[in-house]
This record gives C-alpha cells, sequence and structure tokens, in this order.
C-alpha cells in the first residue's frame, strides 16, 4: 500500500541525491515524495526535476537561501497528507523495501510516535546517533563532549528497540503526531533538532524506537563538509537550545551560567579538530 511520503531536505547533495530518490521511487510504499532545496548552487535542483519529470509522485521546492532543516522539513510536510510521513536526508541510500519493513514494525506497537533505523556508514559501521540517550548536562560532562556520549548500545534480541532519541537522518511518522506537535522547532538550524522532535514525542505519550534489523546506508557529511565551521556553531547553538529548554538542572542559575561557559568553550575546540581534520598530510 503506498501511504508514505517521504522528505528530502537537501543543501548541495548532488554527489548522493539521484541515488536516494531513486531508490525511494522504487518502493511500492511511497505515494509521495517532496524534495525541498536549501539554495544549493550545485545541480541538486535539476537532478530533482529530472526525477520530477519523469515520476507525477515528486515536487519540488527550491528555496533561493537557507532557512534551515526544520523549517525546510516542515516545508515539505506542508505538502502532503499522507497519513506516514518518512523525512530522509539525502546521503541516506534505503533499500526499496526498507520504508514498508519500518511501517510494518511500526503497526506492532500502539504508541509509536517515531521509528528509526540501524544506520550505518559505507564500512558497516553503526552511527552512534541513530540510538540515543536524552541529552543533558550531566551527560555531556561524563562524556567529556565526545559525539557518542549520548550513544546506546543496539539489543540485537529487539526488532523494535526503544529509545530516548533517534537520527533525523531517517525517520518514519505518522502523520497524526507530526501534526499534533507542529512539526520540528524552527529555531534550530542544524543538529539537535531531531532530539527536540523526539523528546516532545515523548512528552506527549508516545514511544521512540528504532528498528535494529532495518540497516540503511548512512553517508554522513555530505553537505557539511563545505561549511565545516559553520556546521560546528549551528550545532553548539543547537545543543545550548535544547539544555535550556529541556534539562531541569538548567532552571538553577547557576548550573545554567555554568552550561552556557560549557557550551560556547567547546567550540574552539571542536574548530580545532575540524582544521587538524582538513589539514593535509605532509609530503614524505
Amino acid at each position: 500500500m503506498a501511504d508514505i511520503a517521504a522528505v528530502v531536505v537537501g543543501h548541495f547533495s548532488q554527489s548522493t541525491l539521484d541515488a536516494c530518490l531513486s531508490r525511494l521511487l522504487a518502493s511500492t510504499a511511497v505515494a509521495r515524495v517532496v524534495v525541498v532545496d536549501n539554495g544549493s548552487r550545485d545541480d541538486s535542483v535539476a537532478i530533482a526535476k529530472a526525477h520530477a519529470a519523469r515520476d507525477p509522485r515528486v515536487l519540488v521546492l527550491a528555496n533561493a537561501h537557507n532557512p534551515g532543516f526544520a523549517a525546510a522539513c516542515n516545508q515539505g510536510a506542508a505538502q502532503c497528507s499522507e497519513p506516514w510521513l518518512a523525512l530522509v536526508n539525502p546521503d541516506c541510500l534505503l533499500a526499496t523495501s526498507d520504508l514498508e519493513a519500518l511501517r510494518e514494525l511500526a503497526g506492532t506497537r500502539s504508541d509509536v510516535g517515531i521509528v528509526g533505523a540501524d544506520l550505518v556508514d559505507d564500512a558497516g559501521v553503526r552511527d552512534s546517533a541513530a540510538r540515543r540517550h536524552e541529552l543533558t548536562l550531566a551527560r555531556l560532562l561524563a562524556g567529556l563532549g565526545r559525539r557518542d556520549s549520548l550513544a546506546i548500545a543496539a539489543d540485537e534480541q529487539q526488532a523494535l528497540q526503544r529509545v530516548d532519541a533517534v537520527s533525523g537522518a531517517l525517520m518514519l511518522m505518522p502523520r497524526s503526531v507530526f501534526d499534533a506537535l507542529g512539526g520540528f522547532d524552527d529555531g534550530y538550524r542544524l543538529h539537535a533538532e531531531d532530539l527536540d522532535l523526539c523528546r516532545r514525542v515523548r512528552d506527549a505519550g508516545h514511544g521512540v524506537y528504532v528498528a535494529n534489523r532495518v540497516r540503511v546506508l548512512h553517508v554522513r557529511g555530505v553537505s557539511s563538509r563545505r561549511r565545516p565551521y559553520w556546521v560546528e556553531w549551528q550545532k553548539h547553538r543547537g545543543i545550548w537550545r535544547y539544555l535550556r529548554r529541556f534539562d531541569p538542572q538548567l532552571r538553577n542559575p547557576w548550573w545554567r551560567a555554568f552550561a552556557w561557559v560549557l557550551v560556547w568553550a567547546h567550540l574552539p575546540l571542536a574548530a580545532l579538530r575540524v582544521a587538524l581534520a582538513r589539514k593535509p598530510p605532509r609530503s614524505p
């Protein structure tokens, strides 16, 4: 049954967009694909429009600027009404049966609000963002700010594993849940908007799950490689926004001030890490 609308938000995503859309459109469960491009100046829009010319299920929205991932997801979701909504990054390359498998698994639980998948890179290494604990100041301190400080180990015995948050790279939701929550908080530009949505889904009494046996290739960082320092800025901005909204520890003004210093003091360290990673190796 074709009852899933997929929203794909892209920004300089030409390297993976064609493969992403081809795979989505090969799925018999997909009734609609809305591509929202956030101000790309590569061939992303042309690739999306070529698919639209061949397949009436495809709608392309080309923004002149980049309003952010959250705002673009909401923009795309407003263009469709199918009972299931899939939010798919253009660097996620799904098998043709993956969305149908996620939908069938979601149907086995009455409380499902979001279902994610087991995301892996091209070497088969699992993405730690696919299964996460709640973001709190205490966990950031315990993990020393590492990217995997929120990671939850996969429980291979469970087809659907309940977690606090999944990755925004791939989410399947009942449309009714997305609408009831008003979609993403578009105050986030990039990063932590998925944590925010998962938190509000849980606060509304729904479950957030990851499908451990639905493995999806996620070619991470396709668009973020262009502006890594801006990405780090937005990541820290998103973390701060999330903490001050949801972490009860920050109701204490002293802890709030400490958290602000911690988050923004970490930014130059993150920028240095990016600079070192981008530095070309010395010639022998």
